[in-house]
């Protein structure tokens, strides 16, 4: 989340006014995490209530993508997921033009993130991913992860030139490899559903107010799509479960949030035999994403680009070390 495009208290207040039923905003506040989107924290008042939202403009979703990410969480939210629930208009309608950009609120979640968990939040958030992806099952509106392989196949030319031979010759086998993986039938028989694709630890919120860490929800859902469901954990994994510095698996955050996942959704033959090219393909799709925001990147105001060596790390891990999972 980041600020490509300003707003200012009068332009949303008269937004709001326009098409809301949510009362004054009081306050709006940019939010400078993230790298995709326009994010404000949005104060509003309401008979004397005071309530807090997120509002979000696009950057680079169009208008016709975006029902697919807010309904999915809308779904989610009544299936008793903790995910943000967006917020309609006077028409009932989800999406509007705020400056020229499409623009929704969503409520906030309570909690704040925990950067350095420890294997009892990996154990929640893997539990809470598995019910995610059960709840989902019956979701309407289908759309594939845009950030999967057709998007590397055609990312990845327009970055080689800033590698080197070193990076190049990884960048190519392992998109070779992962290309065979893809159209193979094992991975055609990996179960999939909707999917959040981007499950990092600035996306999951813990709330403390009651003394102990409880899991306060997932969000940012923007990179969401329908997906193998093992894609998803392999993403969540290579960011909730390794040492940043080095990118290599801490075997009890490891074994916390896996096991807690099978809790809820036991593998299937296929994920366990996929587990570990599962793995490479998570890392190398976040490698690929931020070599084009670090090579190619946009204007915008409070925007910090994520160094791109850190997930070529963790790629280089996952093909040099063989993860297991087992059945339980």
């Amino acid at each position: 989340m980041a600020v490509f495009t300003p707003v200012a208290l009068d332009e949303v207040n008269a937004w709001l006014c326009q098409h809301y039923n949510l009362g004054t905003a009081t306050d709006i506040k940019g939010i400078s995490s993230g790298i995709e989107n326009s994010n404000f924290f949005l104060t509003t008042n309401k008979d004397g209530q005071t309530t807090e939202y997120v509002l979000t403009l696009f950057e680079r979703l169009s208008r016709e993508q975006l029902p697919y990410y807010l309904e999915l969480m809308g779904h989610l939210a009544q299936k008793g997921i903790p995910v943000p629930a967006p917020a309609r208009d006077k028409t009932e309608q989800i999406i509007g033009i705020l400056n020229g950009k499409p623009a929704t609120i969503v409520s906030k979640l309570s909690g704040s993130s925990r950067l350095s968990p420890n294997a009892d939040h990996c154990a929640a958030v893997g539990a809470m991913l598995a019910k995610m992806h059960l709840a989902g099952q019956d979701f309407k509106l289908s759309q594939p992860n845009l950030r999967s392989l057709n998007w590397w196949q055609a990312t990845i030319p327009l970055v080689k030139q800033h590698l080197n031979a070193a990076q190049n010759s990884l960048i190519d086998s392992e998109l070779a490899d992962q290309t065979a993986f893809f159209a193979s039938k094992d991975y055609q028989a990996l179960p999939a559903g909707p999917s959040h694709c981007d499950l990092f630890r600035d996306n999951v919120l813990f709330d403390s107010s009651s003394g102990k860490d409880q899991l306060g929800g997932f969000f940012d859902f923007y990179f969401a799509g329908n997906d193998k469901w093992l894609f998803d954990v392999a993403v969540t994994v290579n960011d909730w479960c390794i040492d940043l510095g080095t990118g290599v698996l801490d075997q009890a955050r490891y074994d916390g949030l896996v096991n807690a996942y099978q809790s809820v959704r036991p593998f299937e033959k296929t994920e366990i035999a996929s587990w570990n090219l599962m793995l490479r393909a998570a890392a190398l799709r976040f490698w690929v994403s931020r070599l084009w925001d670090y090579y190619l990147p946009r204007e915008a105001e409070m925007l910090t680009p994520h160094d791109p060596k850190h997930f070529e790390r963790i790629l280089i891990q996952r093909r040099d070390v063989i993860s297991c999972i087992s059945s339980v």
